[in-house]
């Protein structure tokens, strides 16, 4: 039988702490907000490539990242911060840090390579902690400019916002608790299988063959309460987010071999094609320069691969 204190390392209690909360802010014009925008259920297909969609394919970058007269990045400029939408609940990508305070990642290294870029300075940035169905309502609003949130680009997507090139690659498997029997999605059927309202995740469980029974919630650490108060059998995500939980809980472990691909975007309004090829730039310089690969190594650890090719349409 396990111990009653199920969560052991320093991070994880305050990330269980804050995955209830609904914002936080931090950076030049910040403010406390809270989000009251209602969770909605916006289940979508995993990404597909059609003779009219290759979702990995992005505006082709106009040179260097350059802040051009009249342009979004102008006016984001004369702001004087970027609005960025983020988690502050998955480990590893965008999480609130108790030592620092701070909002830190793979996802918030992205944004902040983005600032420096318009700004000279990474620092100049708001942080709006959103749920995952919050994340294209809000950049369709202008409530941010850009949504760095472990957040899968597909065909679907593209019709309601932008993205930039894939950053980051991960593909869906599921977390059980260490005793459990299930090795993969096809051991869940007829069981409660855990994911986030406006993920893929909650797709791709319902539409799994083994028909698991979807049960969505706002964040993904509200998954592993359920899954550690036994009201769920499996959370299941990309392995990104689960090796995050995991991390959380020495009495889970991720089982089973991918059974989706989810190429990882940043989030951008289609008003802004500019901003789109601008942020671009801004990976291409990440992948040659080495940033890239000193974060993936310092928030998801070695060996690190090469970076996701970019793909580009003009």
């Amino acid at each position: 039988m396990k111990p009653p204190a199920r969560l052991t390392l320093a991070l994880p209690p305050l990330l269980l702490a804050v995955a209830a909360t609904a914002i936080w802010t931090g950076g030049p014009g910040s403010s406390a907000l809270k989000a009251t925008r209602g969770e909605r259920l916006a289940a979508r297909a995993a990404p597909i490539t059609t003779a009219s969609c290759d979702p990995t394919a992005s505006l082709r970058p106009a040179g260097s990242a350059r802040v051009t007269p009249g342009s979004f990045m102008a006016r984001i400029r004369a702001r004087g911060y970027l609005i960025a939408g983020v988690d502050q609940s998955t480990y590893h990508f965008g999480f609130l840090n108790p030592l620092t305070g701070k909002i830190e990642g793979f996802d918030i290294d992205m944004v902040r390579a983005v600032a420096a870029a318009i700004f000279g300075n990474p620092g100049k940035i708001e942080f709006r902690a959103i749920s995952d169905a919050q994340r294209i309502p809000d950049i369709q609003s202008g409530a941010v400019d850009i949504v760095a949130h472990t957040m899968t680009i597909n065909c679907v997507r593209l019709q309601q916002v932008g993205f930039s090139t894939v950053y980051f690659a991960a593909g869906q498997r599921v977390l059980v608790e260490s005793g459990s029997p299930a090795r993969s999605i096809n051991d869940l059927g007829g069981r409660k299988v855990c994911a986030t309202v406006g993920s893929t995740s909650i797709a791709n469980i319902a539409a799994a063959p083994s028909h698991p029974i979807p049960v969505a919630v706002p964040y993904w650490t509200d998954c592993l309460v359920l899954l550690q108060q036994g009201d769920v059998a499996a959370i299941s995500t990309d392995d990104s987010i689960l090796a995050g939980l995991a991390a959380q809980d020495p009495w889970t472990r991720i089982a089973g071999p991918r059974f989706s691909y989810e190429p990882y975007g940043l989030a951008i309004s289609r008003q802004h094609p500019d901003f789109v090829r601008f942020v671009n730039a801004v990976l291409v310089r990440l992948r040659s320069d080495g940033q890239w690969a000193a974060s993936y190594a310092r928030w998801i650890g070695t060996p690190v691969p090469p970076p996701p090719p970019a793909r580009y349409k003009d």
